[in-house]
């Protein structure tokens, strides 16, 4: 399948955000439980680590929309939150930030 415009730009960043989990080796080969995964809070904060939250649900949910051409969601703001999870642990997590940051950008404005 072949993306086109801001999904092509959206698939990019999302290539980039798994590459800036696993250089600050937030990346784990072990998935959380699934009643962890099924969190009905903002993030899943009351059962998984920001990191967690991103490679287990954000990453495979948007990579989902991107292959069936479903509807992006109108805004995006994580960034926000990995501020004030992940970007306040004794990392270098620029990087991460700035990817999601874009991917705020990206998400917010392809409609």
């Amino acid at each position: 399948m072949e993306l086109e415009g801001p999904r092509s730009a959206i698939a990019a960043q999302l290539i980039d955000l798994e590459a800036a989990l696993r250089q600050l080796d937030l990346w784990s080969d072990t998935p959380p439980s699934q009643e962890a995964l099924s969190s009905e809070q903002p993030f899943a904060m009351d059962s998984l680590e920001f990191e967690e939250w991103l490679q287990f649900i954000f990453l495979p949910t948007l990579y989902e929309v991107l292959g069936s051409g479903g509807a992006l969601p109108e805004r995006c703001a994580i960034a926000p939150m990995a501020e004030e999870t992940v970007g306040k642990r004794k990392l270098p997590t620029e990087a991460l930030i700035a990817t999601l940051r874009e991917l705020d950008r990206l998400i917010t404005e392809s409609d």
